[in-house]
């Protein structure tokens, strides 16, 4: 079985969390698949939601089956507020139009992703991608910060069927029991997962990263070179 694989990284990045402060807006602690779907998106060039006319948008329609297995390169990423004006008149009622934002930001981010190559889709965005090909510039959460895309390759990868093993890429809370007895670490998150079919606002799941051992899995674990992950 093949899957692409690739580095994901940027100065800054920003995975926008939907219940807004009033005083600043905050991002989720690692990329998500709604927001790789989108990057994906952009390479093969298709619409986004200003042009929608069904139920999805068409890079979501096109690409929302592709499993895709995220393995941050850092246990935990900066994060940074940061402070800027938005002067463009319409922003704001007050005297002047100038609008003060505040963002979390996440600091040199970067991330190793594999994609399992399984449909149309995925061969195509793989061939883009093999061969440096994009339609638009992918950016990771929004424009302000642009997405470097490196160490692009193809890579076996086999069902790991052996217990006793640590994941390394994000997982379901709920599809893999870890032994936590002797853990030094773990990060858990509700992260957007899909888009429901209604309003397109982003579902979430909870996620861990950690390095217990996976004691029992209800999901398949892959090995990809030395690394043990699981696609979603």
């Amino acid at each position: 079985m093949k899957a692409l694989k690739f580095t994901l990284s940027g100065n800054t990045a920003f995975f926008k969390v939907p219940s807004v402060n009033s005083n600043c807006y905050f991002t989720y602690g690692n990329i998500h698949k709604p927001a790789l779907l989108g990057i994906f998106g952009a390479i093969l060039g298709y619409s986004g939601y200003m042009n929608q006319t069904s139920t999805y948008p068409e890079y979501y329609d096109k690409l929302k089956d592709l499993q895709v297995s995220i393995i941050p390169n850092r246990r935990n990423f900066k994060k940074k507020i940061q402070v800027f004006n938005n002067s463009v008149g319409y922003a704001s009622k007050q005297e002047g139009g100038n609008l003060i934002i505040k963002e979390q930001w996440l600091e040199d981010p970067s991330w190793t992703v594999y994609v399992m190559i399984s449909n149309e889709e995925s061969e195509k965005l793989a061939d883009h991608m093999i061969h440096r090909r994009c339609v638009y510039i992918p950016y990771l959460g929004k424009n302000d910060h642009p997405a470097d895309i490196h160490d692009i390759s193809y890579v076996e990868i086999s069902e790991n069927k052996e217990l006793g093993c640590m994941i390394n890429s994000l997982s379901p809370y709920d599809g893999i029991n870890f032994d936590m007895s002797e853990a030094t670490f773990k990060y858990e998150e509700f992260l957007p997962i899909r888009l429901d079919s209604e309003l397109n606002q982003h579902e979430l799941q909870k996620f861990i990263l950690t390095d217990a051992i996976a004691e029992d899995t209800k999901m398949a674990v892959y090995k990809a070179e030395d690394k043990n992950i699981v696609f979603c």
